[in-house]
């Protein structure tokens, strides 16, 4: 526990270090590297390498101690090599699994969707939250020291959505405000932030009055008195790990075996770091195809995804 935790703080060090850059490139962190080093392309091979991407939510600290210890699991037990491609930008996941750029990555219902008709991509196993279930729920919020005490209260405010192609921070948010009776016309300003991260920041720092983001997260922020819940959504379909379909059909069976395996609420917890801050706190199940049809009849009626 120590040895990990201490390699976790030297991994954050050096990004702090580095800092954030402004361009869009994806960052390659090494699972190798004891200080945790930002790796380059020559260390290994792209044949021996399998890479992993994710839509950013925490921030690239948070994130590479969150996930490395998650891929020397999948490496341990699939006995493969497995690297972190984190982006700063949250379009790119999509695009760089479609492009084989990554080979897996852990991408949200309807980025799937959009990443399945653009490139055609494949999911493997679906996230389960605390529960057990292949479900999330999506929470409208704003400041705790709000006097807003209803979403029907945004008419003429500012919501701050997260990225526009995000069922959690756009379309589920956006269909909770219109079962409230409020359109986008009686919002007096909304903003597509870019992630859920940037959209919580937005109604914190006052920037707009309230926002939506998963429920885990706005959980997290309320018990530490950073925000106040309005209303919390119906389940929806939890994230999914997909992959590209030119991946090798045997290590796809091995990383889908490893998955459905991985039990870190039990026998692999004291192994990871902050797991229950991800969308998959409860491990991974088989996808079920029907509540994937209901993201993509909402998605289709509010233009997010072609016919």
């Amino acid at each position: 526990m120590i040895n990990r935790l201490f390699s976790a703080f030297i991994a954050i060090m050096f990004l702090l270090i580095q800092g954030c850059s402004g361009d869009e490139t994806p960052k390659k962190v090494s699972l190798y590297k004891r200080d945790g080093g930002i790796s380059r392309e020559a260390d290994y091979p792209r044949q021996n390498t399998i890479w992993f991407g994710f839509d950013p939510v925490l921030g690239p600290k948070e994130e590479v101690m969150i996930y490395t210890p998650f891929l020397k699991y999948l490496e341990r037990t699939t006995g493969r090599r497995f690297r972190i491609k984190f982006t700063t930008k949250y379009e790119d996941t999509v695009e760089n699994l479609g492009r084989g750029v990554t080979d897996f990555a852990a991408i949200g219902p309807l980025r799937y969707l959009i990443g399945k008709n653009e490139y055609g991509i494949r999911y493997l196993v679906s996230g389960l939250n605390r529960d057990g279930f292949p479900a999330y729920h999506t929470i409208i919020f704003t400041r705790a020291d709000s006097n807003i005490e209803s979403i029907k209260d945004m008419k003429g405010r500012c919501f701050a959505f997260g990225a526009e192609t995000s069922a959690q921070g756009h379309f589920i948010p956006r269909k909770m405000l219109s079962d409230a009776g409020i359109t986008l016309d009686d919002l007096g300003k909304y903003v597509y932030t870019g992630s859920l991260r940037n959209a919580v920041k937005a109604v914190i720092n006052g920037e707009c009055d309230a926002g939506g983001i998963r429920d885990g997260l706005a959980e997290r922020l309320a018990s530490e008195g950073k925000i106040k819940i309005l209303k919390v959504s119906g389940a929806y379909p939890a994230v999914l790990i997909a992959y590209n379909s030119s991946v090798d059909g045997k290590i796809v069976e091995a990383v889908k075996s490893a998955l459905l395996s991985f039990d870190p609420m039990g026998k692999d917890r004291d192994m990871l770091f902050d797991w229950d801050r991800t969308d998959m706190p409860g491990g991974f199940t088989e996808v079920k195809e029907p509540a994937l049809d209901r993201v993509k009849a909402l998605a289709m009626e509010y233009g997010l995804l072609k016919k």
